[in-house]
């Protein structure tokens, strides 16, 4: 549930490259529209994996006729942990040398999405963006007592304004709170997504559609906000979906929790909207309150019509 992300042009995802094979990386020739996310996200991959291989920033700009090459997904996982990242129930490995690509690529990460630099403290970035220490915290499954680690991965609220150290170079390594729910090494099909949506009376081709455009099925991914599993699933809308929505416990290593905490959210946000699909799906990626009282951003709208158009993927 991360809340803002920016794209550029509207491009239909069925028109994109097709997923690399188990082989090598492969080439691939950016086309009018397409953006560092846009063809990471046909591929199965994330915008992070696809910019790590290719020695590229997330926030660069995919430059048309460029080349971008789309990694197999132990390259991706190489040149991610290359880049420090830890991905779950992957033992660290030495340095890979990322490949060469021309022109720069890539949508910018998701707004509100931080790492803590030296000197920050949790009550400081929550005064900035307009927020108790508490909200923050429970929203980053953290502890508010607790030192603010550097290197920390945190989702700050849409809108709000960057941190005073946004500017300043990124840490060398990641943080990721110990939160449920937990990024486990599992990938699951579609059909395993439609069969949750169905018990919940939510449109299977929905659900699969926002599942694929997260996270491409894939359980062990954490984003650079913080979101985690097939449905990247934020840690206070975790406990929120747990508390009063799920009427049970759900098991923060569990794929398929992930898909039932995701979906009865989704179902959640299907009540709050009075069924309009466009304004949940909005209310999914950039969170309704901001929706309702900002409008969607411009990245939202890309997003709606990204999940959208991948909807007949998945029957609809």
């Amino acid at each position: 549930m991360r809340f803002a992300r920016s794209l550029l042009a509207v491009t239909p995802l069925l028109l994109l490259a097709a997923a690399a094979p188990a082989g090598a990386a492969v080439p691939h020739t950016v086309q009018p529209g397409e953006t560092l996310w846009s063809i990471a996200a046909a591929n199965n991959l994330t915008t992070r994996t696809v910019a790590a291989f290719n020695g590229l920033p997330e926030t660069a700009n995919v430059v048309l006729g460029s080349t971008v090459n789309v990694p197999t997904t132990v390259e991706g996982a190489a040149a991610l942990q290359a880049n420090g990242v830890q991905l779950a129930g992957v033992a660290p490995q030495a340095p890979a040398t990322p490949a060469a690509t021309t022109g720069g690529g890539g949508a910018p990460p998701p707004a509100g999405s931080y790492v803590v630099r030296a000197g920050d403290t949790l009550s400081g970035l929550a005064a900035n963006a307009g927020v108790s220490t508490s909200q923050m915290a429970a929203a980053n499954g953290l502890d508010p007592s607790a030192p603010l680690l550097t290197g920390t991965v945190l989702k700050l609220p849409s809108g709000s304004p960057a941190p005073a150290r946004a500017a300043e170079p990124l840490p060398s390594q990641r943080v990721v709170p110990a939160a449920a729910p937990a990024a486990t090494p599992t990938r699951l099909g579609a059909a395993d997504i439609q069969s949750v949506a169905s018990q919940h009376g939510v449109s299977p081709s929905l659900a699969a559609a926002i599942a694929w455009q997260e996270s491409g099925f894939n359980n062990g991914m954490v984003s650079s906000a913080n979101a985690r599993g097939v449905m990247q699933v934020m840690p206070g809308t975790w406990d929120y979906v747990e508390n009063n929505l799920a009427g049970r416990r759900l098991d923060a290593g569990s794929a398929t929790d992930n898909v039932h905490a995701g979906v009865l959210y989704l179902q959640h946000l299907l009540e709050q909207t009075g069924g309009d699909e466009a304004t949940a799906i909005a209310g999914y990626y950039q969170g309704l309150g901001s929706v309702q009282s900002r409008g969607m951003f411009d990245d939202t709208q890309q997003y709606v019509a990204n999940v959208q158009a991948l909807r007949s993927r998945f029957g609809g």
